[in-house]
C-alpha cells in the first residue's frame, strides 16, 4: 500500500466523484480509478458505491476513511520532521544533569523558553554517559572527556549551612580554616562538590574535619537543619538555614559546569547556540568573573 494511493483514496471520498479528486490531486481520471480498484483489492473491502459518475463511500469505506487520514498525517508529520533534522533544528531535546543543577539551573532555564524552542525532557543523570542513551545535551561537573563537544557554562558557588541559632549565622563568608573545625554534613566522595572541598582542604594543609555523610543535597540540608553539623552542598537553601560562601587563600569555593553533547549530533550548532543561552543566563544567577573559557 503506497501514500499516494491512500492520498487518492482520500480525495474522492472528500469531493464524491473521480472527474473532482482527479482535477485536485492533479491526475488523470483513468489513472485515479484503476489507483482506487488496486487500493480495494489491497484491502479486500469495497470502499466506495458506485452510482454514475458518482461515489459514495461504504460502511468499510467510511470507517476507514479516518484512519487512511491519520496515516497521511503522520507521514507529513514525519517528512516534516525528517526536513527540520536535516536542517539541524531540535524539535525535542533532552538535557541530562545532576539533581542539583536541574532544580537550581536547568529548570529556571527552561522556563524561559518560547514557542520556537525545542520541547524539553530532563532526567537525572551524572556525567557524559547519558549521551549514549539518548541525552542530546549532558550537563557536567568536569571537562568532559575527549571526543565530546563541550562548553563552559556555569560556576556555582558551594555553600555552607548552618541553622538561625548558629554563632555564624549573619555572617556572609566563612574561611576554610575555620569551617575545618566544625562537624561538616557532606555528600559522598562520588559528588562533585565534596571532591572540591577534600581538594580545597588539601591544599590548605588542612586535617579533614569530622563528617556525616550522605547521598541528597536535601537530606544533607536537613540534618544540618536538625543539628547534625554544617551542610556543604551547591544547592539553594532550605529548612530556614543561613548560607554562607566558602572562603577559600584562592577564592571563594566553585564549581564549575559544562555542557556535553555529540559533535555528529544532527543539531550540534543548535546544541552549541543554547549551551551559550545557558552560559549567558547562569551568569545572571551566579555571575561569570571566574567562568572558564568556552
Amino acid at each position: 500500500m503506497e501514500l499516494r494511493t491512500l492520498r487518492y483514496f482520500v480525495a474522492v471520498a472528500e469531493h464524491g466523484s473521480v472527474s473532482a479528486a482527479a482535477a485536485a490531486v492533479h491526475v488523470t481520471q483513468p489513472a485515479l480509478s484503476r489507483q482506487v480498484r488496486q487500493l480495494e483489492r489491497e484491502l479486500r473491502l469495497e470502499l466506495f458505491e458506485r452510482h454514475g459518475n458518482r461515489l459514495a463511500l461504504t460502511a468499510a469505506g467510511a470507517q476507514f476513511l479516518p484512519v487512511a487520514r491519520d496515516v497521511l498525517q503522520r507521514a507529513d508529520d514525519a517528512l516534516s520532521a525528517a526536513e527540520a533534522f536535516a536542517a539541524g533544528h531540535l524539535v525535542r531535546l533532552t538535557i541530562a544533569a545532576p539533581t542539583t543543577t536541574l532544580t537550581d539551573l536547568i529548570a529556571p532555564f527552561l522556563a524561559t523558553f518560547g514557542p520556537d524552542d525545542p520541547l524539553p525532557t530532563v532526567v537525572e543523570n551524572r556525567g557524559t554517559a547519558a549521551l549514549h542513551h539518548g541525552a542530546d545535551l549532558a550537563i557536567v561537573t568536569q571537562p568532559p572527556e575527549s571526543g565530546w563537544s563541550s562548553y563552559a557554562v556555569a560556576v556555582m558557588p558551594l555553600f555552607a549551612y548552618v541553622p538561625p541559632g548558629h554563632r555564624w549565622a549573619g555572617q556572609a563568608a566563612v574561611p576554610l580554616a575555620e569551617l575545618a573545625r566544625e562537624t561538616l554534613v557532606v555528600l559522598d566522595p562520588s559528588f562533585r562538590p565534596r571532591q572540591l572541598l577534600q581538594e580545597a582542604l588539601a591544599a590548605e594543609g588542612l586535617t579533614t574535619p569530622e563528617l556525616v555523610e550522605c547521598g541528597n543535597a536535601q537530606v544533607a540540608q536537613a540534618l544540618a537543619a536538625a543539628g547534625r553539623g554544617a551542610a556543604v552542598v551547591s544547592d539553594d537553601p532550605r529548612f530556614g538555614l543561613h548560607g554562607m560562601r566558602i572562603r577559600c587563600a584562592d577564592g571563594p569555593l566553585r564549581m564549575a559546569l559544562f555542557a556535553a553533547w555529540s559533535p555528529t549530533h544532527h543539531a550540534a550548532a543548535s546544541l552549541a547556540a543554547l549551551a551559550r543561552r545557558l552560559r549567558a543566563f547562569s551568569a545572571e544567577l551566579y555571575g561569570d568573573e571566574v567562568l572558564p573559557a568556552g
